[in-house]
């Protein structure tokens, strides 16, 4: 893809969001517990936050995009028996008016102001 050519100069293993799901919640309430919870996780191993519900976050950097992206590892018996203990995934934490608005069009447009910007 675009990202691996220009924003990780062609090295595949910076690709931290191959796999990605979204949980979305009514509040940020809940969206913290979820937080907590996975932070708590002896299982898992959190690698990097991006938390773009931070007023200071310049949400130009992401076309006005909103949510709490952890990229992590699930580190227990079955994942190191299967080999992918090692494996980073992306979970996002998306509030609910976040995720009406996220849709197959929308994300298309973010695509390109990313690759515009040399991203």
């Amino acid at each position: 893809t675009n990202r691996v050519l220009c924003g990780h100069r062609e090295d595949v293993s910076r690709l931290l969001d191959v796999c990605r799901q979204s949980i979305v919640f009514d509040n940020v309430k809940d969206l913290t517990a979820c937080l907590i919870q996975i932070y708590e996780d002896p299982e898992a191993t959190i690698v990097r936050i991006k938390n773009r519900l931070d007023p200071s976050y310049n949400s130009y950097a992401s076309a006005g995009y909103r949510d709490v992206a952890l990229n992590l590892r699930i580190c227990n018996r079955r994942s190191s028996h299967m080999a992918l203990d090692t494996h980073v995934c992306e979970v996002q934490l998306l509030l609910k008016q976040v995720a009406e608005i996220k849709n197959e069009d929308g994300h298309k447009r973010y695509i390109q102001f990313r690759n515009a910007r040399g991203q």
